[in-house]
């Protein structure tokens, strides 16, 4: 964006009115996925050979090309989208070097060419590449903080701006309170989406209530760690200026005056257009001191983890930012009263900001309309493992597991059956086939022995064994355990040890009994959620499919499966 005359106060209607004018003279837009996963796929190369085949035939003035976040069905990438004014969309699956230059020279061009009221036909040897948008994994979905992700530049703040980005931040700034502001994100539900599930405008007013003599601190939660799940790292990469805004919001309603990144190490093309974002904010005085002529003041900084799971509880966290070991604290104190530097500190997650915006536009009574009675709006999956698309999705709270997987996700694949999925990642737990018509919310999940999690959701079929599954999980949350508290660290390794044993066909009832004797005492004394929930996984599945530690036992047989 063009340096602007700091004499003249920054005016958001202005430059979306502008930038809005300037993308209506494209008469096509290609959208590349530029995420992660299509990235790795060699979207890099696509995107610079689509510009250039566009340039060949002269038609920069007609056709923009744009590199832009995850459009969702990450195995089928690299994607392309092309959109021409007065055609229907088509969607382009797994793009190779040569099927991109047939796209601009077999489609965009002859195209552009149809008068008004033509719709072009993709050739033959296109439609092998073409995905149908009519699939229930586009249309069963409900877009709410992914919608604007794979359909605009991430890294142009213009176009944020053009599409409605910081009119919600303008709206509180010029004409809510923070007292207004934290009633109607309470209005809306909205709960948080790391794991824990809390009430996000319970945490912000308890926050707010709190006095301070010179500063309070926001804390955006980028750590996700679960394995299989990519949500926020997705969100960052695609929108990262909707989760900015939104903790601009969340600063503005708890009096806060610095805001802090929290994001994986792992994660370098979140942080990268994280990092571009911020900086575009300030050098536009959306950041800074006095944003939008007001008397707020805020600035944020990113703070890079280096992999520890256990970060991504609140105080651990907040340890590893002041620079300390990455080890969690009792509470209370909660963070709201002490956190970051002893000050008062609100953690929030990376979908539960990207919310905010939506909620302050539109209202609590239109995002309420979503989900349930107790779990409100939607929610961020990663759908992975034996499923057809696989691929991350955005559906109302409420959701059945039986239409993520069967409808959305398309089934299981290859013939085979679908026996068990595994939601929350290691702190979650694994559901059976016959509970499919469970609804995906916070309470029901949590009745059937599992968590909603940061959203990770892994589909397994019949050939997985459970025994290994738990045994996989466990020995992940060992190795992640910080072995501050001696539940988690030696309940831990106790734990993995009676499954391995159990795998290698030594192991007795007695041993099955110790297993959950050691995670009762797990679950009520470790001192923080990893050690809480890391027995999960063996107790859903010693719940679900005891059999199959039965199989392993030298001093048991099978008995017939019951319900349990």
């Amino acid at each position: 964006m063009a340096d602007m005359d700091l004499d003249k106060r920054f005016d958001i209607h202005e430059i979306a009115k502008n930038k809005n004018a300037e993308l209506e003279r494209f008469r096509c837009s290609v959208y590349c996925c530029h995420s992660t996963g299509c990235k790795s796929s060699g979207s890099d190369d696509i995107i610079d050979l689509l510009k250039t085949a566009v340039a060949e035939h002269g038609l920069e003035d007609q056709v923009r090309i744009v590199a832009t976040g995850c459009m969702g069905l990450c195995a089928q990438g690299p994607l392309i989208r092309v959109e021409i004014k007065g055609q229907k969309d088509v969607l382009y699956k797994r793009i190779e070097p040569l099927i991109a230059r047939l796209i601009v020279t077999e489609h965009i061009v002859p195209a552009l060419k149809l008068s008004e009221g033509q719709n072009f036909e993709v050739p033959p040897f296109l439609q092998e590449h073409v995905l149908s948008l009519e699939l229930p994994f586009f249309t069963k979905q409900e877009k709410v903080v992914l919608k604007d992700a794979g359909h605009m530049d991430p890294e142009d703040i213009q176009e944020y701006i053009a599409r409605g980005g910081y009119l919600a931040l303008e709206k509180v700034l010029k004409n809510m309170t923070p007292a207004e502001v934290i009633d109607e994100i309470k209005r809306s539900g909205l709960r948080g989406r790391g794991g824990g599930g809390f009430s996000t405008g319970m945490k912000w007013e308890l926050a707010s209530k709190v006095p301070t003599v010179d500063e309070k601190f926001i804390i955006c939660n980028g750590d996700e760690g679960d394995p299989g799940a990519y949500m926020d790292r997705s969100i960052l990469e695609g929108d990262p200026h909707s989760v900015i805004e939104g903790m601009m919001i969340a600063a503005y309603a708890i009096g806060a005056t610095q805001g802090w990144f929290y994001v994986r190490a792992e994660y370098p093309l979140a942080v990268e257009r994280l990092d571009k974002a911020i900086k575009a904010c300030k050098k536009n005085r959306l950041l800074g001191n006095n944003i939008m002529g007001t008397d707020f003041s805020f600035n944020i900084e990113v703070r890079l983890g280096a992999g520890a799971f256990v970060c991504g509880e609140e105080t651990a966290l907040i340890h590893s930012i002041e620079g300390k070991r990455g080890t969690p604290r009792p509470r209370p104190p909660y963070p709201t009263n002490k956190g970051l530097w002893d000050k008062p500190s609100c953690v929030n997650n990376v979908e539960t900001l990207g919310n905010v915006p939506k909620i302050i536009l539109k209202g609590a009574d239109w995002f309420s309309s979503f989900g349930t009675e107790t779990s409100k709006g939607t929610k961020v999956f990663a759908l992975t493992g034996q499923v057809e698309h696989s691929g991350l999705i955005e559906v109302p709270m409420g959701t059945t597991i039986n239409e993520i997987v069967n409808e959305i996700g398309g089934g299981v694949p290859n013939g085979k059956k679908l026996k068990a999925v595994q939601t929350g990642g290691p702190s979650g737990g694994v559901i059976p086939a016959e509970k499919m018509d469970l609804p995906v919310c916070y309470e029901e999940l949590k009745k059937i022995g599992s968590i909603m999690g940061s959203g990770g959701m892994i589909v397994m079929d019949d050939s997985s064994n459970m025994v290994n599954i738990a045994n996989f999980y466990l020995d992940f949350t060992v190795d992640e355990s910080c072995g501050k508290c001696a539940p988690c660290r030696i309940g831990g390794k106790q734990m993995l040890l009676l499954l391995e044993k159990i795998n290698k066909g030594k192991g007795t009832k007695q041993d099955l009994a110790d297993l959950k004797r050691i995670a009762t005492a797990m679950q009520k004394a470790s001192l923080c959620g990893l050690g809480q929930t890391a027995p999960n996984p063996v107790l859903s599945t010693l719940r679900f499919f005891e059999n199959e530690y039965l199989e392993k036992l030298v001093d048991a047989k099978p008995a017939a499966t019951e319900e349990k």
